[in-house]
């Protein structure tokens, strides 16, 4: 986020879209909740009418997959109506002149035809968004798992741009991570083209750096590879992957296409899992190193606006149980690797520290009471709770991308006439690996339903409550169904949380082609009764 979460009740308008907040971010939620009995205006652009949605002054349920079109649209409107902050371009932006003559083509009424929403509430939105003295955007997965996720980001940053709303309180471009720690992950390079710190693997001095801290001298990033990547070679003979090793993630249930996936995981040689429960993955493997949970480990964790946290054990571990880290550690250790002689999670992280700029003011003791916001450029500085006050990154221009609208990897037809869209429900974390262990949980929420229109059970001859059967072009499952307004006629709704009714075998028909993240939230179904 580039803004703290207590701004969230400051902005006079809220531009929320690919977010399903007071489900899956209740808590922060509040927030947005405080802003609107002030008076502040908020948009939400989703396809289902969930809670948010309903709170929403404007309701735009665009057709799944059309972000883009939106955005673009928006942009078009703000620069002919002339509520671009011009200053703010002049001063700290570049591109804009090609941005400006891109947008010409990009009318709302060329966009309410992508989107299926009227061309009049997207030129609302636009005016809106653009006349805010304190305008801040909010988005999580509903934007970053699509085929077009990067150009969906930008497109974003493209608005937040044009009005000048980044670098003040109660503004800013503010993604809402999916787990806890998502961002400390990736503060740690646990992205295949970033070193801590998000030092990039293609540039010379970082790559010499990490060779020598790491004590790897034929260190060598120059393939970067993706999971994506990774389950594609798994077994092959050439240039393949046969082993590998599984942290803290259900693998079978997440991903997409759960058929290839699996598929994979069978073809490795040997696979390791490491984690608190036994998992649908982790019962796939040949060896299951037993974690220690939150609440008996040491640690550090950064959250979605990059405060970092200190994690303190109120138990101790269960049976024969270790944090992560001391697993990792001892495996290294054990294939001879140098430089993984830690004796506690204080090692590890101000190891952290000394090699990432943005953690170069923070260590083990100072971080006790949550107080820093990264970037911490050397030690004494407050940390950072707003980004881009002054200056974008090594003083560079914030830059206009200029992006154009392309449909999904798949879209409906004859065949597959039904839009299918995924996402979480309130009372299940994730793949409920805890939460489906919690008899209350399980009481408030214990099997998966598919949303569907009530005009579409009935023209689909579907009867509610009872099962069906839905499939896309990779796999078919069988759940029941729910008759409900939540989602808009021809498209249907379910979570991945269940792994009985796993949505994911249907789900993989495309990704990013940047970031290679799976287009989770758009898949052509065909639906009948079971």
């Amino acid at each position: 986020m580039s803004n703290p979460l207590k701004d969230m009740d400051k902005p006079d308008t809220i531009f929320a879209i690919g977010t399903n907040m007071t489900e899956c971010h209740p808590v922060a939620a509040t927030g947005l909740k405080k802003a609107l009995t002030k008076g502040a205006k908020l948009i939400v652009a989703d396809p289902r009418k969930t809670h948010l949605a309903e709170l929403a002054h404007l309701h735009l349920p665009i057709r799944v997959g059309s972000d883009v079109a939106l955005l673009l649209a928006m942009a078009h409107v703000i620069v002919r109506e002339e509520l671009a902050d011009k200053e703010f371009i002049a001063e700290r932006t570049g591109g804009f002149v090609q941005f400006e003559a891109h947008l010409q083509r990009f009318s709302p009424e060329w966009a309410a035809e992508i989107c299926e929403v009227p061309a009049e509430d997207i030129e609302q939105a636009a005016r809106w968004y653009g006349n805010a003295k304190l305008g801040a955007i909010y988005y999580t997965l509903g934007i970053t798992e699509h085929i077009c996720g990067v150009d969906n980001v930008q497109s974003l940053c493209n608005l937040a741009l044009l009005t000048g709303n980044l670098g003040k309180e109660g503004t800013g471009i503010n993604p809402m991570r999916g787990q806890n720690n998502i961002q400390g992950a990736g503060d740690c390079g646990a992205v295949p083209n970033n070193y801590v710190g998000f030092q990039p693997v293609t540039d010379k001095s970082f790559h010499e750096k990490f060779k020598e801290a790491y004590q790897q001298p034929e260190m060598d990033l120059g393939n970067q590879m993706t999971k994506v990547t990774a389950l594609n070679l798994c077994g092959a003979n050439e240039g393949g992957i046969h082993a590998m090793l599984i942290d803290g993630e259900n693998t079978v249930v997440t991903d997409p296409d759960k058929n290839h996936c699996e598929k994979a995981l069978k073809a490795l040689d040997h696979l390791v899992v490491i984690d608190i429960f036994l998992t649908e993955t982790a019962q796939m493997a040949d060896i299951v190193l037993p974690a220690s949970a939150w609440g008996e480990t040491d640690g550090v964790q950064a959250n979605t606006e990059r405060r970092v946290q200190r994690l303190r054990a109120a138990v101790p571990s269960y049976g024969d149980s270790k944090p992560d880290w001391w697993i990792i550690s001892e495996i290294s250790k054990r294939l001879g690797t140098p430089g993984f002689e830690y004796d506690s999670a204080k090692d590890v992280f101000n190891e952290l520290c000394e090699l990432s700029p943005i953690y170069a003011g923070l260590n083990w003791d100072n971080i006790g009471d949550g107080n820093f916001q990264w970037p911490v450029p050397e030690e004494g500085h407050p940390g950072t709770p707003i980004l881009h006050e002054d200056e974008f990154k090594d003083g560079k221009p914030g830059l206009f991308k200029v992006i154009g609208y392309r449909d999904p990897a798949e879209v409906i037809d004859d065949d597959y006439p039904v839009w299918l869209t995924t996402g979480r429900r309130l009372q299940a974390y994730h793949t409920r690996t805890q939460t489906g262990r919690a008899s209350g949980i399980d009481y408030l929420l214990n099997e998966e339903t598919l949303e569907v229109h009530p005009d579409d059970v009935a023209d689909w001859g579907l009867i509610d409550g009872t099962m069906v059967k839905m499939a896309s072009r990779r796999g078919e499952i069988e759940l029941k169904v729910e008759a409900t307004t939540r989602s808009p006629r021809g498209t249907v709704f379910t979570s991945f949380s269940f792994a009985d009714t796993n949505v994911n075998i249907l789900t993989g028909s495309g990704y990013d082609p940047v970031t290679q993240t799976a287009e989770l939230k758009v898949c052509p179904v065909k639906i009948w009764p079971a």
